[in-house]
């Protein structure tokens, strides 16, 4: 496959120094305990495959006023257990100690720089070419020979450690990042159809914005929509979903949504799969009722048993399947049905793809993720990238592209 990005195939690496981005922030308890270790995994397919190279692991943990604005210390020695080898954490960014530390390393030797979120130039928006002249890349950049970043879940900003040193270091992509592009780019390929979107949860503006983008590429055979993005949807359609409704949706900021869901259905009625019946919250009682002549002021939190059967065919016969966001409130059980019920069938579909965040999270929990072709690292990232925006980590990966092959 000819790509428009370096990857790892594309490179020499062995002996070299490599500066990679991956993206180890996680949750963690009061006590400092990392409570999911799914993203250190994820990267381990990428560091395995530079254990002939120096490599000086960049990452973050949290921001600043979070309780779990930590050092990396933690996820060395988390790492190091998964690793089973020992990975030093280096209580510096680029000081001296960094440097030397750098400077003393061998062939196969693997350290943690300090969360790099410690360094305030660390989050501010720039270009590139203006991150260059950061104390971080002029430091790091000398004792480094190339840049890795894959740090997929982050690449939706022009932070100073994902865009940073694609200018001054040839720079690839790691395996994370390689495959997330390679999966989210057939879901936009049109070429594996019928192509099915599910989109939920309670992030209505996103959903609505890929919701979109799929269809006015013609990308998508059919989107459908679940959770709060189908209460915009059916409010768009004139379902009287009531006050209760209507006032959450307020208080999210998206009933300006309701219009823009309203244009979209006109242009696109036959292409947006809408519930054909939900389930109400009744003093946490789990009540059925169909969408037509729906007049209620319990809140929905969930689709209904015909909108389950009906979506489930559907994605289920599908040869692209890409859900993002749970179908209701499924961290209670009794509004979980629609959510794995969706889930089950995603699983059966030709290629799956699952976005980060919550319905990553419930896969996980049926014990099903791994049977999905694909489950994305970055909520914010996947979404942006669905909605055709373009994502400062991997255009400077591809700026850097052409100039390597340039040279």
């Amino acid at each position: 496959m000819i790509r428009d990005y370096l990857t790892i195939d594309d490179v020499d690496l062995k002996g070299k120094t490599i500066i990679c981005r991956l993206d180890l922030n996680s949750p963690m308890d009061p006590k400092g305990i990392i409570l999911d270790d799914s993203r250190f995994r994820s990267h381990i397919i990428t560091l395995k495959e530079l254990e002939g190279s120096k490599v000086v692991i960049l990452s973050h943990q949290s921001r600043p006023g979070k309780s779990d604005f930590t050092t990396m210390e933690p996820h060395a020695k988390l790492l190091s257990k998964q690793m089973r080898r020992n990975i030093n954490y280096i209580d510096d960014i680029f000081g001296s100690h960094a440097i030397d530390s750098i400077k003393k390393m061998n062939n196969g030797d693997i350290i943690i720089l300090e969360n790099s979120r410690f360094y305030s130039e660390e989050s501010l928006e720039r270009t590139p070419k203006e991150h260059t002249n950061s104390h971080m890349v002029k430091a790091l950049a000398p004792v480094c020979d190339v840049f890795i970043n894959d740090a997929f879940s982050v690449s939706h900003r022009s932070h100073l450690s994902v865009t940073g040193f694609t200018e001054v270091l040839p720079s690839i992509a790691g395996r994370v990042m390689e495959k997330e592009i390679d999966s989210l780019n057939r879901g936009m390929s049109c070429s594996h159809r019928p192509c099915i979107y599910v989109l939920g949860g309670t992030k209505v503006d996103d959903s609505i914005k890929v919701t979109k983008n799929v269809l006015e590429r013609g990308c998508a055979d059919r989107v459908l929509v679940t959770g709060v993005v189908a209460n915009v949807f059916l409010a768009a359609k004139g379902v009287r979903i009531g006050k209760t409704n209507l006032g959450f949706i307020d208080k999210q900021g998206y009933t300006d949504q309701i219009k823009i869901a309203r244009d979209l259905l006109k242009r696109f009625s036959d292409n947006i799969g809408l519930p054909v019946d939900v389930a109400l919250n009744n003093n946490d009682e789990r009540v059925e009722d169909r969408i037509e002549g729906l007049d209620t002021e319990l809140p929905i939190h969930d689709i209904g048993i015909e909108t389950m059967v009906k979506f489930s065919k559907e994605i289920s016969c599908a040869k692209t399947v890409i859900m993002n966001g749970p179908a209701g409130v499924f961290e209670n059980d009794k509004f979980a049905l629609g959510t794995h019920d969706l889930i089950k069938a995603g699983i059966k579909a030709g290629f799956s793809v699952v976005g980060g965040g919550h319905i990553a999270a419930a896969a996980e929990q049926m014990g099903i993720s791994g049977k999905f072709s694909h489950v994305s690292t970055g909520g914010g990232a996947c979404i942006d990238f669905l909605a055709g925006e373009k994502l400062p980590g991997i255009e400077a990966l591809k700026d850097a592209a052409r100039k390597y092959r340039k040279n």
